[in-house]
């Protein structure tokens, strides 16, 4: 059924100038705003609509207020990202299963590209995080460090969206490891695993990493 149009706000109009700036790499991470005052003159608007638009911006995460120095292009897009996408989590009621679900269709895939683009530095960090793992029987601490050894396959795809995506729903990863007690369970059995994983980076051979870790994934149905 249709309904009336609504005219677009003044503050959202505003919103969408400091975005598409944002976009065309005018105003890149960490820069500083404009003032108040420019922006009401450059926009022909009100300090009030313009104070609505930083608000709003600053809520999604986009930019920061510092007091007394003014507004600045977030540093820390990333970490904007976890609140949302937690209380997003929280609300729906979403179950392990979802987070294990969501992982299957992301991680695989991305392993393959990590498996293409990894560097020699990226498969030393990962032996290392290998070790640690392997070296710890704290299950707090190894849910973190295992949550580790996946974003870095994540940053090794060379895809800053598959990256920020997996960092975003790091935390979520990172419960649910630890829920799952499967460091707990079958230590061997993981440390083999990411071993394959690690291997199959080493030689660059995507479709043995995407079934590595695929295969991994699915221990979690198991276990």
């Amino acid at each position: 059924m249709l309904s009336p149009v609504k005219s677009t706000k003044i503050y959202e109009m505003v919103m969408e100038q400091i975005k598409d700036i944002v976009k065309k790499g005018e105003l890149k991470s960490g820069d500083k705003l404009p003032s108040e005052r420019d922006l009401c003159e450059k926009l022909e608007v009100s300090r009030a609509s313009i104070r609505e638009a930083l608000r709003a911006l600053q809520m999604l995460g986009l930019i920061e207020s510092r007091h007394g120095e003014g507004n600045f292009i977030n540093e820390n897009i990333q970490n904007s990202l976890l609140e949302p996408l937690s209380i997003v989590f929280l609300l729906l009621g979403s179950k392990s299963e979802d987070i294990l679900e969501l992982r299957k269709v992301i991680e695989p895939e991305t392993a393959a590209l990590a498996a293409k683009n990894i560097t020699n530095e990226q498969l030393i960090e990962l032996k290392e995080l290998m070790d640690e793992l392997n070296n710890n029987s704290d299950a707090e601490i190894c849910a973190s460090i295992d949550k580790k050894f996946h974003y870095k396959i994540a940053q090794a795809s060379g895809n800053h969206l598959i990256s920020n995506i997996m960092f975003s729903i790091s935390s979520l990863i990172e419960k649910y490891i630890e829920n799952s007690k499967i460091h707990a369970l079958n230590k061997t059995l993981v440390r083999d695993q990411h071993e394959e994983i690690w291997r199959a980076l080493e030689t660059h051979n995507g479709s043995v990493a995407a079934a590595a870790v695929k295969k991994h994934l699915e221990l979690s149905y198991v276990l």
